[in-house]
Parts: structure tokens; C-alpha cells; sequence
């Protein structure tokens, strides 16, 4: 399996950032990261999404965390995809724009794989920046190792 190096927050942007590479083809990242089955099988235990286009909404529901509503902000298949989720603990639809933040996936073919960015930010708005930060920083590192080792063990 491909290491790869942590995520890192940004404490003046508000942002947390990782870029990771995958030994696998571009068309495969992207069904991973935009096809609710196969979002399921390394991000949350359960994905909703109505469709994959800009203001489609869904659901991603984490085991001891519940249900986060998502919707679909930015796209541009197969490079871009952005994400709005609720934040500190806010399970509420529609989703309050100040109590979420937003994960932007970019891909970008390299030799023998996919270098996978992912860049969320927003956490200005949210209760406690500094700890929200933190918190997704370590969630970013395993459930980004965890899309690698799906995608590398050819599941």
C-alpha cells in the first residue's frame, strides 16, 4: 500500500489539507469518491447521494456519530468535487452554511496512479475552530489511508 504524508491544518486559513497518491487509474478514484457504494466502503459506514450534480444532496452516516447531511457544491468530472457537510454536530437540512464546512477532492493523473487532494475549510464559522480543525485532520489521515487500501487491494 502507497504511505503517503499527513494531513495539515492551516490555523490562518482555517483549513485542513492532504494530498495523497494512489496507485490506481483517475476513473477509479473518482467512482470512489462521488459513487455512494463505493463512498460507503472507506469514508462512512452508510452514503446517500441523490445523483452527482451540483446541489444534489445525501447523507453520510458515521457509526457513533449519526447521520451528516451533504450536499454537492462544486463539480468538474472527473478533476473536482466538492462537498458541504454539517458540522458541529448539526444534523440539520438544510444544511446551515454556518455550522458547515466544505471538503474539495481534486484529481490529477500521475505516473502510475492519481494524486488525490482534498482541502476542507469553513471551520471560521463553526464553535470551536482549533478543535473541529484538529479533529478532522486526524479523521482526513485514516479515512484517506483507508481509500487507498481500497482502492490498492482492488476491492
Amino acid at each position: 500500500m502507497t504511505t503517503n504524508d499527513p494531513a495539515v491544518v492551516d490555523g490562518d486559513a482555517f483549513t485542513v489539507r492532504r494530498t495523497i497518491t494512489i496507485a490506481a487509474r483517475p476513473e477509479k478514484v473518482w467512482a470512489a469518491i462521488t459513487e455512494a457504494e463505493h463512498i460507503a466502503r472507506w469514508f462512512p459506514q452508510a452514503a446517500v447521494l441523490d445523483e452527482v450534480a451540483v446541489g444534489a444532496s445525501g447523507t453520510f452516516i458515521f457509526d457513533g456519530y449519526g447521520a451528516f447531511p451533504v450536499r454537492i457544491e462544486e463539480l468538474d468530472p472527473p478533476h473536482v468535487i466538492a462537498y458541504r457537510w454539517g458540522s458541529d454536530n448539526s444534523h440539520a437540512v438544510p444544511i446551515d452554511p454556518e455550522r458547515s464546512t466544505v471538503f474539495r477532492f481534486t484529481l490529477e493523473p500521475v505516473d502510475g496512479g492519481t494524486r488525490l487532494t482534498v482541502v476542507e475549510s469553513g471551520f471560521e464559522t463553526l464553535a470551536d475552530p482549533r478543535s473541529s480543525m484538529e479533529g478532522n485532520r486526524g479523521g482526513w489521515d485514516a479515512e484517506l489511508d483507508e481509500l487507498v487500501a481500497y482502492l490498492e487491494g482492488g476491492s
